[in-house]
């Protein structure tokens, strides 16, 4: 028995897929929504950062009790478990649409983000970096190997500018009170609707769902005990998306007392990086180019990959080379689009999260299907509170979606 108490002991303290998911979610979108939202609305607009984070620990929650206990991807899930097969047949379309479609606009504002910290570093135009790093993620993506190694590298980048945007918020000693109405007051500020719908878009990223679906598995293994998985797991998310909320949340701060209080606009990387220069003065600088470019890369490579969970996923006879045919083909129409939307990375990166947030309601829709189903899931299918907290994020989000579509149309 004593022999046994290390390997706990070491299973217990080890993090889990929820710091990835998280990484995923903290990429250039986030960075640049939040600046966006801090620069021009203040702290008005935190109450949606709150919902969204509340949002993806219920949603992620579902989606890694899901792979624990079926050892199945989420489409995998749809597939087996939805009837009648028309029913089936339909979510199954509407979901690979969604995440294909969803995963490719998001892929174009991982690149131009990368691209905008590139520009900071090196000089050269954010779309000629956007347009190389897709090529080359591209590339890695259609030769395989072993990826662990350089994405625990970005993602150790990505906490590394996380850590720095939280002491500068602490440094810059924001107006508590402020920070408190928005949590708790819901306004929607003239022309802030596309940035509430980025905000949440950004955070609550559809594609994670099928993520940490599959990659909780290769964390808990099938002969552990699921109680004990689910458990760590809970643990796991609860922590990884509450630091990256806060995260968020103090991007959202910095850039208030950067832009907000002084009626300034920022209008290119190089102005968002001066919400880090109360702590690291012309350094900071970098360090956000760095960050933003290490954003984006660990996105960037992520986004495809979940695409391609998805479409392995939805055909009952799907190879490998589905899901890695799936991830090449999202990377190369993500940097095609670059060479479009190219000229206003900014614009093009908020648009591309309240896209990611429109398309949220039919993922998650399916979602709490899934995860009401006995035959599937049996006693650890969903009770009345996690279904009451799925429908209001449904809600919620189908709401903020429908008035985002009346004032566009």
């Amino acid at each position: 028995m004593s022999g046994d108490e290390p390997t706990v002991a070491r299973r217990r303290w080890r993090f889990g897929p929820g710091l990835l998911v998280t990484a995923a979610f903290i990429g250039p979108g986030t960075v640049t929504t939040a600046s966006r939202a801090g620069a021009e609305f203040g702290f008005a607009l935190l109450w949606a950062l709150m919902f969204a984070v509340i949002a993806t620990l219920v949603l992620q929650e579902m989606a890694a009790r899901l792979g624990l206990v079926t050892r199945l991807g989420l489409a995998e899930a749809m597939r087996k478990s939805i009837q009648p097969p028309w029913l089936q047949q339909t979510a199954l379309v509407l979901v690979l649409t969604a995440i294909v479609f969803g995963n490719t606009a998001y892929q174009t504002g991982n690149l131009l983000g990368a691209g905008m910290g590139i520009e900071v570093l090196t000089g050269l135009s954010s779309s000629a970096g956007a347009t190389a790093l897709g090529l080359a993620v591209a590339a890695v993506l259609a030769i395989g190997g072993n990826s662990k190694k350089l994405l625990a590298a970005l993602v150790g980048i990505v906490l590394a500018m996380s850590v720095a945007f939280l002491v500068t918020a602490l440094v810059t000693k924001p107006d508590v009170g402020q920070i408190g109405r928005g949590l708790v007051q819901i306004q929607v500020p003239e022309k802030s609707l596309l940035t509430v719908l980025a905000l949440i878009g950004t955070t609550v990223v559809p594609y994670n769902l099928f993520l940490h679906a599959s990659t909780v598995q290769q964390r808990w293994s099938a002969s552990d005990d699921v109680d004990s998985s689910i458990r760590e797991a809970r643990l796991d998310t609860a922590f990884a998306i509450t630091l990256g909320g806060l995260v968020t949340m103090a991007i959202v701060a910095t850039a208030a007392a950067a832009f907000f209080e002084s009626g300034t606009k920022p209008d290119s990387a190089g102005d968002l990086a001066d919400q880090l220069q109360p702590l690291f003065g012309a350094g900071g600088k970098f360090l956000f180019a760095f960050g933003l470019a290490a954003a984006g890369i660990t996105s960037a490579i992520t986004a495809p990959l979940a695409a391609g969970y998805a479409a392995a996923g939805t055909f009952p006879h799907a190879t490998p080379k589905t899901s890695k045919t799936t991830a090449v083909a999202v990377a190369l129409i993500g940097t095609l689009l670059v060479l479009v939307f190219g000229k206003s990375p900014q614009a093009t990166i908020v648009t591309a999260q309240a896209a990611n947030g429109l398309l949220l309601p039919v993922v998650a829709v399916f979602l709490l299907l899934v995860m009401n189903r006995k035959s599937l899931l049996g006693h650890y299918c969903n009770n009345r509170v996690w279904n009451v907290a799925g429908v209001f994020v449904v809600l919620v989000a189908c709401v903020l979606g429908v008035k985002s579509l009346v004032m566009l149309f």
